[in-house]
């Protein structure tokens, strides 16, 4: 993922290249899990370990639900370019006063829109204002570039 970084900013203030769904984890989380699975053959004998464990017994269920995390969550281009909540309120505010993120906007500090995106939002936005976009997205692609990812912090 070769992105400019500054197109990897959210308008809430969170840095889309250090999401895990952006970097692309739970697609290879999945991939992982069902290279586990095809190499012990358990896809082949699920009636049989239902005897045992009758969770086996919705195995085909199980692979749905894998189909939906990577179709739902496989691949992200990030906020600004639509990627992340369609229904983003955040993003919808900041088109709407033609802001390129709340940092920008008086009312930061207090947002009930930016309340679910935990307070890494606002610090991130509080260093844009302190610091500038450039800085900020540079600082934060450089962490990212050594492994950070927010996946680390508990945060989504």
């Amino acid at each position: 993922m070769n992105e400019n970084p500054e197109n990897l900013l959210g308008y809430c203030g969170l840095y889309c290249g250090a999401c895990g769904i952006y970097q692309g984890r739970i697609k290879q989380a999945v991939e992982n899990l069902r290279k586990i699975i095809t190499a012990y053959g358990f896809d082949k004998f699920t009636a049989e370990l239902a005897k045992w464990e009758p969770a086996f017994q919705h195995y085909g269920e199980f692979e749905n639900v894998m189909d939906g995390f990577v179709k739902m969550f496989g691949e992200c281009q990030g906020c600004v370019k639509g990627g992340g909540d369609p229904n983003c309120a955040v993003r919808e505010c900041c088109k709407q006063k033609a802001y390129n993120t709340c940092a920008e906007c008086v009312e930061m500090e207090t947002c009930e829109k930016l309340q679910k995106y935990g307070p890494k939002a606002r610090e991130g936005l509080r260093k844009i204002k302190t610091i500038g976009i450039d800085k900020w997205t540079e600082e934060m692609q450089k962490k990212v570039e050594t492994g950070y990812c927010y996946l680390n912090e508990g945060i989504k």
